[in-house]
């Protein structure tokens, strides 16, 4: 007869906490993309559960898209403040745990500061604000409350883009020289906004995405996963957007070079004109030892390059032992099965849900200091670097690409 398995061989969900998270969902209401990526990364692991919703800021739809989410209607919400004012008139055992901000850029500001004010924690989709004033007043709020704040950069969940920050950080690469990173898209080659398409309509309207187009949209993924793969920090950037389409008010199009504080170069291209591109986020980073590719259509796969050896490919296979145990733990699946983007999104969702727990159990969850904000999930700190990266950008293409410094207080490793 087999020996009894230990108690610990069936952890309970979410440790000390033994439940799941409680989640409410702003925006994902009918017709929306992002809002149901949220929700499925969300409870990928069985952690968490949608129980309250603000789905729109249209009241009608609000509440008749609750139902697709089983969220019950007395806690179906029209807006932010009236989620927060009866979330906390219900029993502590009974809240929300956390809020997940899935709506256009104009609406982070207000939403998160709202809900990191009430106490409660917030998964917050990029960009983390309209612009950088509103990003460095959050920073203020995050700062001054007890909630762990996490930015929904997904790509860093991939298992191997952590595999090459390990790799990089680890010297495996050598010192850093360039950092290519390139997100191309071609759906937006016609004015399919002035049909009303719903997202083109937002995403190109400067009241609503705010001072870039493509390169608030996309080019803020590129530069990210750039610095969250090399730890390279920003010292400059020269920049020139371009609207190709005519008529259009914010770029489709646009070119960086940064400068960073190694002396390493980098360059970030983004494009939502060009023909045949579906979704080609790709990263290239060149060091003295040896250079790397990944491509984000391809997730399951990383390049390693060295002058007169074979190319290695690193493939995502938890049990290889060329794989980090940070990138073997952010795969799900055997190798060969594949994972992708809702599998990412679980990823960052499952360190912040950690964060979560460890602030339940009141033992430290992140740093709140320059020394110690480098946590696995992006936070309040990468999202005020990317907006600072939006507007000096724009500012720099103004002024016929003149380098302007991209130096910040909130950079990380």
């Amino acid at each position: 007869m087999p020996a009894d398995l230990p108690d610990d061989a069936f952890p309970t969900t979410n440790g000390s906490l033994n439940r799941k998270l409680r989640m409410a969902l702003v925006g994902g209401g009918s017709g929306s993309f992002i809002g149901r990526v949220h929700a499925t990364g969300a409870v990928l692991d069985n952690r968490a559960e949608i129980v309250a919703g603000a789905l729109s800021s249209n009241p009608e739809r609000a509440k008749k898209s609750a139902p697709s989410y089983a969220i019950p209607e007395d806690r179906a919400y029209t807006s932010i403040h009236e989620l927060v004012e009866k979330e906390l008139a219900r029993p502590e055992d009974d809240r929300i745990d956390f809020v997940s901000i899935a709506t256009p850029n104009h609406t982070h500001f207000e939403i998160a500061k709202t809900a990191a004010e009430a106490g409660f924690n917030v998964v917050c989709d990029k960009p983390m604000t309209f612009d950088y004033a509103q990003a460095e007043e959050l920073v203020k709020v995050v700062e001054g409350t007890p909630g762990v704040f996490a930015l929904m950069h997904n790509y860093t969940g991939y298992p191997l883009i952590r595999q090459a920050r390990e790799m990089c950080l680890n010297g495996d690469l050598g010192e850093i020289n360039a950092i290519r990173s390139n997100y191309i898209q071609g759906w937006l080659r016609d004015a399919i906004e002035q049909e009303d398409q719903k997202q083109a309509s937002w995403r190109t309207d400067p009241s609503k995405s705010g001072a870039a187009g493509a390169f608030g949209d996309i080019a803020t993924h590129a530069y990210n996963i750039g610095r969250f793969m090399t730890g390279c920090l920003p010292e400059e950037i020269s920049c020139n957007l371009k609207a190709f389409v005519e008529g259009r008010k914010l770029d489709d199009y646009g070119h960086a070079v940064v400068r960073y504080q190694n002396g390493a170069l980098g360059t970030v291209t983004a494009s939502q004109i060009s023909h045949g591109h579906e979704n080609n986020l790709y990263v290239e980073i060149d060091g003295t030892k040896a250079s790397l590719v990944w491509r984000q259509e391809n997730p399951n796969e990383l390049w390693v390059r060295q002058n007169g050896q074979p190319a290695k490919l690193y493939t995502r296979d938890p049990n290889a032992p060329y794989l980090s145990a940070l990138a073997a733990g952010s795969c799900r699946l055997p190798s060969g099965h594949p994972e992708g983007f809702f599998e990412a999104f679980g990823n960052v969702y499952r360190a912040a849900f950690d964060a979560m727990i460890a602030r339940s159990e009141g033992t430290s969850f992140e740093g709140r200091s320059e020394t110690t904000r480098d946590t696995l999930y992006p936070n309040v700190y990468d999202g005020a670097e990317g907006m600072l990266f939006v507007t000096k950008s724009v500012e720099s293409s103004e002024q016929n690409g003149a380098w302007v410094s991209l130096k910040n207080d909130y950079a990380r490793r």
